[in-house]
């Protein structure tokens, strides 16, 4: 398949806009000619708005698609982000107009249908990740890690342990994991990788001590190797009066098949935008519910939903409550599509889900040119629903895994991730997801390697990639820092 991207010259709305063009104009109401029944004061003498027929305004929209690139036009193997293919039913299910016209802030008995898909969700959801109590809040995964480092903080202060202000933090870790220990005001410690790739236990048991929060972990971590001392790491950090915090950004390695409550972790948070069919990207929607054990329950934040006597109602008087977070229910939309996904797919299919992931990452593996493309740490050991290559053979012949990724854009394919994990040089991180048919991991592949063998022989040949995409090759410095320079003087007093 040959791929070009289209790259139509569009101008905004307001530049095609011409005075008398009309896209449709409503009827007034039958027997009234003018009176629309609102008060003249509130009456617009005009709307600045681009004057346009509807033939434009759908070709414009159009055009613009056709310059996008998502998950339902092709391959998006991201790693570390899940941008799998989410089933169009569930889309529908949470497009229902009694769902939609909804006000946040509608009394709990004229919405208790809701409240019932919310509660059986946040049931769902605990009893994956082997909680208690789970709060649907989080609008997305970090606001999910936020909270919950704050209800580990919390809950040490509440046992008089305020001294207890470190959260030891894996050198693997996603970015957000100490962004959010700090922006809850604890100190990050990191612990490094062993020669497997896997956190260091002997250098752990080192920082584990009297200032220990807890531990923040992803199960499997970002190399796509399952963390085989989990169990070890939990027993050591909770003897150290620590608690345990599951990063659940990679749980669709790990679905169906294994709980994170059950290899000691206290605190998950879930993305539901990566893992449980919502959409992914463009800045949201997002959800991350956060789930706790029981001992944390009265920490979660406010409201909670709660069911007493076969009625469903917000509670916000929890003793120790973080306290709120986002307003209304949380993302009702996203949260729903979870449902319908759950349901859909019951405890058997969220194990095929895993299964399938963990087989495609590690089929694609085996495809990759070891030649061109190293495997850093544990080589033999399989990966889990993604993997780290590192592109340093290509680098030396003047390639890099950015060039590799630039180029992997005129082959009508999204890029990895590159550069992260930050302990692999050249790191290209692939996640394929379960979602893609054979010949689109053999295609994948081809594409990798084809692109792999150019740069050891004729490197020049990707330089400025790409080419056949809507938007061609940025001035990366300009594009991530504008330059702005301001001059600035101060005038001088007589003798200075």
């Amino acid at each position: 398949m040959v791929f070009r991207q289209a790259a139509w010259d569009e101008a905004l709305l307001r530049d095609l806009s011409r005075p008398g063009r009309v896209g449709y104009v409503p009827p007034l109401p039958i027997g009234e000619e003018t009176d629309l029944s609102l008060p003249g004061g509130l009456l617009r003498d005009s709307v600045e708005l681009p004057s346009l027929t509807e033939l434009q305004v759908v070709r414009h929209f159009v055009r613009l698609s056709q310059m996008n690139y998502s998950v339902d036009t092709g391959m998006y193997p991201l790693g570390s982000c899940t941008m799998k293919f989410n089933p169009k039913l569930d889309d529908r299910v949470a497009s229902n107009p009694r769902l939609e016209g909804a006000h946040p802030y509608q009394h709990a008995d004229g919405v208790q249908g809701i409240l019932s898909a919310l509660w059986e969700v946040s049931e769902a959801l605990a009893r994956v990740a082997g909680m208690d109590r789970v709060s649907l809040l989080p609008a997305a995964g970090a606001q999910g890690e936020f909270a919950g480092v704050l209800m580990m903080k919390k809950y040490h202060e509440v046992h008089g342990a305020a001294s207890r202000t470190e959260i030891i933090i894996p050198d693997s870790a996603h970015g957000t994991n100490p962004a959010s220990a700090a922006m809850a005001g604890l100190d990050v410690i990191t612990v490094p990788s062993d020669s497997r790739g896997m956190v260091d236990l002997d250098r752990l048991k080192g920082l584990v001590g009297p200032r220990t929060a807890g531990m923040m972990m992803t199960v499997p971590n970002t190399l796509g190797l399952f963390e085989r001392d989990v169990l070890k790491i939990s027993e050591l950090v909770h003897k150290g009066g620590g608690l345990m915090y599951y990063d659940g950004a990679n749980m669709n390695a790990i679905l169906g098949r294994v709980r994170p409550g059950d290899l000691g972790f206290d605190v998950v948070h879930m993305n539901i935008h990566k893992t449980f069919s919502t959409p992914h990207g463009g800045g949201g929607p997002g959800a991350g519910p956060v789930g706790v054990k029981s001992f944390l329950a009265d920490y979660l934040p406010v409201p909670l939903l709660e069911k007493k006597g076969g009625r469903l109602a917000w509670r916000r008087d929890l003793p120790h409550t973080i306290g709120h977070l986002k307003g209304g229910y949380g993302n009702t939309g996203v949260l729903v599509r979870a449902l319908a996904y759950l349901l859909t797919l019951g405890p058997g299919g969220l194990a095929d889900v895993s299964g399938q992931a963990v087989l495609a990452s590690n089929y694609l593996l085996k495809k990759l040119s070891r030649e061109h493309y190293a495997v850093p740490f544990a080589q033999g050991t399989p990966r889990k629903h993604e993997f780290v290559v590192s592109a340093k053979p290509i680098a030396r012949r003047g390639g890099s895994a950015l060039k590799v990724s630039k180029a992997l854009l005129d082959e009508g394919v999204h890029s990895p991730t590159v550069y992260f994990p930050l302990i692999v040089e050249e790191a290209l991180m692939v996640e394929p997801t379960e979602s893609e048919p054979l010949e689109n991991l053999d295609r994948f592949a081809e594409s990798m390697n084809a692109i792999a063998r150019t740069a050891m022989e004729e490197p020049a040949k990707l330089e400025n990639l790409p080419k056949k995409s809507s938007i061609g090759n940025l001035d990366e410095a300009r594009a991530s820092h504008p330059l702005t320079l301001k001059l600035t003087w101060k005038r001088k007093g007589p003798g200075q």
